[in-house]
C-alpha cells in the first residue's frame, strides 16, 4: 500500500522590516486554495527533544478585537482537542471554564 501525502502551504509576505503584511494558505485536500488569514498559529511537537515549536505570526493590520476572538476560538479548539487526545474528561472542563472566563473578562460573549 503506498503511503499517501497531503500537502498544507503557508506564505507570508514581509515589508522592509519582516514585519507580516499578507499570509495566506493553501490545503487541497482541505478545499483551500490561496486563502487570505490575518493571524495563523502553528504548533509542532519534536519528540526528540520533547518540547513544542511554535510559530505564531500575524498581520500588522490584525485588529485588536479579532485577535481576542482568535484567540478564544483557538483555546476552545485546544481544550476540545485536548479531550479528544487524552480522554481526561475533569481537565477538559476546566479548560473549558476557563475559555469561558476568558470570553467574560473579554466581553466577548454575546447574550
Amino acid at each position: 500500500m503506498a503511503n499517501i501525502k497531503s500537502t498544507i502551504e503557508l506564505n507570508i509576505e514581509l515589508d522592509e522590516n519582516r514585519v507580516p503584511e499578507k499570509l495566506s494558505w493553501t490545503a487541497e485536500d482541505g478545499g483551500i486554495n490561496n486563502e487570505a488569514a490575518k493571524a495563523m498559529m502553528l504548533s509542532v511537537w519534536d519528540s526528540n527533544k520533547q518540547e513544542s515549536l511554535r510559530i505564531d505570526l500575524w498581520t500588522k493590520d490584525m485588529p485588536v478585537d479579532e485577535m481576542k476572538v482568535f484567540f478564544h476560538q483557538t483555546l476552545v479548539s485546544m481544550s476540545n482537542t485536548f479531550k479528544r487526545a487524552t480522554q481526561d474528561e475533569k481537565m477538559s472542563a476546566t479548560m473549558m471554564d476557563f475559555c469561558d472566563y476568558f470570553a467574560e473578562k473579554l466581553e466577548l460573549k454575546k447574550d
